[in-house]
């Protein structure tokens, strides 16, 4: 179970805050005010990308802690520049690199309880991780690129990936 979530959480992240240097590096270069990317939205009734990266980084740290059976830490959803955006990032990754493999040993059966969007939901952790933490982790994290993307932010799918 930690092999199928801390690295890989922290890989994507870390693809996610090169991306988010080349959108800042961007903004820049075009003269773009940075909240116009940071604001940006693929669609009306879709969140902007700052939601978007903020929603990724609580289903990094989410996975790992419920997980390990530890606290899930809070966030307060402040940030307003792609350097906080960063920080951000930067600080969900030592979170998720801080367990260890044994702190995950015999997760895949865990009792997993949620309550999201006024509904309960409940797994165990295997099904919680790839049914649910990670689908959701990659589609805030992909919806943040492909935002970008959109604007002109020149970035394709081998930054998306990055090194495996």
């Amino acid at each position: 179970m930690h092999d199928a979530s801390a690295p890989r959480l922290a890989h994507m992240l870390r693809n996610l805050d090169a991306i988010l240097a080349r959108a800042q590096a961007h903004a820049v270069a075009k003269k773009i005010a940075p909240e116009v990317l940071l604001g940006a939205r693929l669609f009306p009734d879709m969140l902007p990308m700052i939601k978007q990266v903020q929603i990724a980084t609580d289903y990094a740290k989410g996975a790992v802690a419920r997980l390990a059976g530890a606290e899930v830490p809070r966030y307060e959803d402040t940030e307003q520049s792609f350097d906080e955006l960063r920080a951000r990032i930067a600080k969900t990754i030592a979170f998720v690199e801080s367990f260890a493999p044994e702190q995950l040993a015999g997760a895949e059966e865990r009792a997993i309880a949620l309550r999201v969007g006024g509904k309960d939901w409940s797994f165990t952790g295997r099904d919680y991780l790839l049914g649910f933490a990670l689908p959701n982790f990659y589609f805030h994290l992909v919806t943040a690129y492909n935002i970008l993307r959109h604007n002109g932010v020149e970035i394709g799918k081998a930054d998306y990936l990055g090194n495996p």
